[in-house]
């Protein structure tokens, strides 16, 4: 939860504001600006509403955020000035990155293509186990960036020979408004664009995202609510199953990632739990990838998940859940990285790393007849 905004502040820029019901939402986020911003530097944010003077409501996220004055929100990537809420992400660059689209992981679209990867600073949670904290956790005036147009970052795809464009590394809904733009332009170009998010986002801004891309790679980080408030930050689960479940029914490719964390998440029945819910909310055919922990951020004296532990608890899923592709991350060259066909086991995409030595399907049909479902 975010802190407090300062009474000064608060009676500065909110006047009338403790006579209003504001609702749940968290009042001042992360605290005051560390430096004056100037709203000539910034892009005005979506996803808002005035709420009482000069506080605003953030409609973003499911974290509601009511900030004051000279406030930022939770993610510290929005702010408020004068009464206006400004995305001070827009079009800064924190990561640029050329990736294998089994990077994201993205396994059943497009293997073997290239993307160029890019991030901005911030993130509306705060995972203890964070794999990209000095990013995600840091305020965009801590990050170095690079100031790129839309269409700058599709002209640098082009050149290096891309196939598409990739929101990844933090959280892309803290700058939905860039990456919808960004998206737009690939498509305009002949680019796909992909995106790999946790999922925390209202369904308004949802719905944006969902026409702006082409797939998504979403972490479903734990099994409870209890795992959600206490790893992520005071999140909630709930919001990230509805947003899960809404980009299904938009038609868009999905793919489910969870990092397996020992001692945390990584009970055979918790992760059976989740393969199961996601069979019966997505059906059997969306993959599932259970990725390698490293110690990070708040877990580094956590041990990094054993390459043992993984393959027990993918074991688990195929014996105890009907999902039809579930893969191990972040173990360059183990077979788990692959992809075998349902029906005959017939290795019809073969992996080392992030790299696709052979794609075996001839319409995504394997040489058994058997259709593997993806975007081939």
């Amino acid at each position: 939860m975010g802190w407090p905004v300062s009474r000064r502040a608060f009676l500065r820029c909110a006047g009338r504001a403790g006579s209003l019901a504001l609702g749940g939402g968290i009042l001042g986020g992360v605290g005051s600006l560390a430096r004056p911003a100037s709203a000539a530097d910034l892009v005005k944010a979506e996803y808002w509403k005035p709420a009482a003077d000069k506080v605003v409501r953030c409609a973003l996220c499911p974290r509601g955020c009511v900030v004051a004055c000279d406030e930022r929100g939770f993610c510290g990537a929005r702010c408020n000035l004068d009464g206006t809420y400004y995305t001070m992400v827009y079009g800064k660059v924190a990561a640029k990155k050329l990736d294998p689209i089994e990077k994201d992981p993205l396994y059943h679209f497009h293997p073997g293509t290239k993307t160029l990867a890019i991030a901005t600073a911030g993130c509306n949670l705060d995972c203890s186990f964070c794999q990209s904290w000095q990013m995600a956790q840091s305020r965009p005036e801590d990050v170095p960036s690079e100031l790129l147009t839309p269409a700058q970052v599709v002209d640098t795809a082009v050149a290096a020979g891309c196939q598409g464009v990739c929101f990844t590394y933090t959280e892309p809904v803290n700058f939905i408004e860039y990456a919808c733009a960004v998206a737009e332009e690939a498509h305009g170009r002949g680019l796909y664009a992909v995106c790999h998010t946790a999922g925390y986002v209202n369904p308004g801004p949802l719905k944006d995202l969902c026409q702006a891309m082409d797939a998504f790679a979403v972490d479903l980080k734990g099994s409870s609510e209890d795992f959600y408030r206490q790893h992520c930050g005071n999140a909630k689960l709930q919001p990230v199953l509805d947003t899960i479940q809404a980009i299904h029914q938009s038609g868009k490719h999905l793919e489910i990632v969870t990092l397996v964390l020992p001692g945390l998440n990584d009970s055979p029945d918790g992760i059976v739990l989740i393969a199961n819910w996601i069979a019966s909310a997505l059906g059997p055919d969306v993959p599932y990838h259970l990725t390698k922990f490293f110690p990070e951020y708040k877990l580094k004296n956590l041990q990094a998940t054993a390459n043992a532990k993984l393959e027990e608890v993918r074991g688990a899923v195929y014996q105890q859940s009907p999902l039809r592709y579930v893969y191990i991350g972040n173990v360059p060259g183990h077979g788990g990285q692959s992809t075998y066909c349902p029906t005959c086991n017939a290795r019809v995409v073969w992996r080392v790393g992030y790299t696709v030595r052979e794609v075996a399907l001839r319409n995504g049909r394997c040489a058994c007849g058997t259709r593997v479902k993806g975007v081939w």
